[in-house]
């Protein structure tokens, strides 16, 4: 059964929402974007994506709700497409980022299972979109969050990002790509302390989701475990409800409990 919506995005925000996806063509993507649209607090959502406006399920949501979705073009592994972006958007300043891109296998990829298959190709797209994409997004779109109300990024990692929790090895390229943005994102959390000191910084792991970028690794999962996009959402949304300045940094699971680092 999915979980409700939670009645209000964050604490101590105190206008409508200028909400930004990007990944908004993805599984969990798509779920936040219908659900945040659906959330009486939004005033605008633009749902971005490396091939957005091809995507027919985003467009039949911009048909629906004209005035509050704008579908828009953008690759997080660029930061010229990235401060367009910014520069693009239809209002001055952003209340929530949600950055639900991700990838772990695609064509020729794969997560490496010995250090033999590691390749400096491989390691380049995994870092591209995991890694660098997620720093970049925050460096084009802070300076849209710098204001009197409460505001949130919050960003895709992965519990197999976490050091000390792995104890199974493999997956060195994906595993050391969300660590190296928990690192990033963590210490721009320090610096916005002192910039924007109403932001919060959220790392979110958010299970495994029955998504394309999770359908080949499903066997092993726990029953129950596996989350519906919608399902996923919800419970992000939910997590997302309790960022405050305060916890801005932290890793933290779909159901609330913090990640090791």
């Amino acid at each position: 059964m999915t979980p409700p919506i939670v009645n209000h995005l964050f604490a101590n925000l105190n206008e409508p929402a200028q909400v930004l996806i990007i990944g908004a063509t993805g599984g969990i993507g798509l779920a936040l974007t219908t659900q945040l649209l659906a959330h009486p607090g939004v005033a605008h959502v633009t749902a971005a994506a490396r091939h957005a406006n091809g995507a027919t399920a985003l467009l039949a949501l911009a048909e629906a709700h004209p005035t509050r979705l704008t579908v828009t073009n953008a690759d997080i592994t660029v930061s010229a497409s990235l401060q367009a972006l910014a520069a693009g958007l239809l209002t001055p300043s952003l209340h929530l980022v949600i950055n639900a891109t991700g990838l772990l296998h695609g064509t020729a990829l794969a997560p490496e299972k010995a250090l033999s298959a590691i390749t400096d190709t491989n390691l380049e797209r995994v870092f591209a979109v995991n890694a660098f994409g997620p720093i970049l997004l925050a460096q084009a779109m802070l300076p849209l969050m710098r204001h009197n109300t409460s505001a949130v990024f919050a960003s895709l990692s992965a519990r197999v990002g976490s050091i000390t929790d792995n104890q199974l090895g493999g997956w060195y390229a994906y595993r050391a790509a969300k660590a190296a943005q928990n690192q990033l994102l963590k210490t721009a959390a320090i610096e916005c302390r002192r910039t924007h000191p109403r932001l919060s910084i959220q790392l979110l792991h958010p299970g495994t989701v029955d998504s394309a970028l999770s359908r080949p690794f499903q066997r092993g999962v726990a029953e129950g475990k596996l989350f519906d996009p919608a399902r996923a959402a919800a419970q992000l949304l939910a997590v997302i409800a309790t960022a405050t300045p305060a916890n801005s940094g932290r890793f933290v699971a779909w159901d609330g409990t913090e990640v090791p680092w």
